[in-house]
């Protein structure tokens, strides 16, 4: 089969190369998916970089989450069958085939096509445990959200939005504020253009934001600190703007206000139970409308480098997908 592989670390043009492997088996445990499409995420950028939590021993299969169909199961696996689609989320599965623990994937929501779907799994299961599990977003609150044009932005967007919160977004620019409207988000505000503590207390009449989430890091989470909410939460999701802020804790501790980290994988790892719990939600919610991936646009497998480096360049809107197979 084919596999893109990380040979060294560096930007993704440079160091990814497509290169023939022998097909893997599924193991004990795991099932064989023939991957249709591998939604690029941030961490595939830092991956490439060697700047990511986990790092692969070199060389290694970047992509870290797909959507495709089950061809063989492995000693032990129950509850999947030959032919069923999924996705998942691991990484290794930037390739034409993947052999996957069973724990890590979950059946295809019917309303979704392998496209779509492909961009379920990481960005939509972290927003959910953004939201709902970390900081127990209520109906009815202000929620404020960073790069909402992004994959996981835009996700976070709609999530809250069928939460009932009341959503502003922060985006980059004019031509992705549209993105985020068509999200769902009330306001939306230009990064580096309008005031962001200063509006976001205008529009919430002084009240501020009961919850932040932040997946850029450096002056977005300082912003947040000076308009949040008594009692509101900031999830700090990670540092796309390359600079990881310091808090002075005297500030929390003055205006009540809690920093709440979120690395979705340690559920994956951890509670897989409350992952599935999650995945159903998700699923319900695609079935609805509620929700639904947005796709900036497609590659194919052939330019996988292309997809990766255009979501470092942070240009993108939406998710950038690798279409691997038919």
């Amino acid at each position: 089969m084919r596999a893109w592989h990380v040979t060294a670390h560096g930007e993704p043009r440079e160091v990814l190369e497509l290169v023939d492997v022998d097909d893997p088996a599924a193991g004990p445990g795991e099932v064989l998916v023939r991957v249709a499409a591998v939604a690029a995420n941030f961490p595939d950028v830092l991956l490439s970089r060697g700047l990511y939590q986990v790092k692969p021993d070199l060389p290694f299969v970047p992509g870290v989450e797909f959507a495709g169909t089950i061809v063989a199961l492995g000693d032990g696996v129950t509850g999947f069958e030959i032919g069923q689609r999924v996705v998942g989320g691991m990484i290794g599965v930037l390739s034409e085939l993947a052999a996957v623990p069973a724990r890590d994937v979950h059946p295809t929501p019917a309303a979704l096509d392998d496209i779509a779907a492909s961009g379920l799994m990481v960005a939509y299961q972290t927003a959910y445990f953004a939201l709902h599990r970390r900081a127990r977003l209520q109906a009815g609150e202000w929620l404020l959200v960073h790069a909402a044009a992004g994959g996981v932005g835009a996700a976070t967007v709609q999530l809250g939005v069928a939460a009932g919160a009341r959503v502003i977004a922060v985006v980059g620019s004019d031509a992705k504020a549209a993105v985020a409207r068509a999200a769902g988000a009330e306001e939306v505000l230009v990064r580096g253009r309008d005031d962001l503590p200063a509006r976001i207390k205008e529009i919430t009449a002084g009240h501020g934001a009961d919850v932040v989430f932040d997946p850029v890091g450096g002056a977005a989470f300082d912003a947040s600190t000076r308009c949040i909410a008594f009692e509101g939460r900031i999830v700090v999701i990670g540092f796309a703007s390359g600079e990881i802020p310091q808090l002075k804790t005297n500030i929390a501790l003055v205006k009540n206000f809690a920093v709440l980290g979120l690395y979705w994988g340690l559920y994956s790892e951890r509670r897989p139970d409350l992952v599935i719990e999650a995945h159903d939600a998700l699923t319900a919610l695609a079935a609805s409308g509620a929700i639904r991936p947005v796709i900036d646009e497609v590659v194919p497998f052939e330019r996988a480098p292309d997809a990766i480096e255009k979501l470092a360049g942070g240009s993108t809107v939406g998710r950038v997908v690798i279409e691997v197979g038919a």
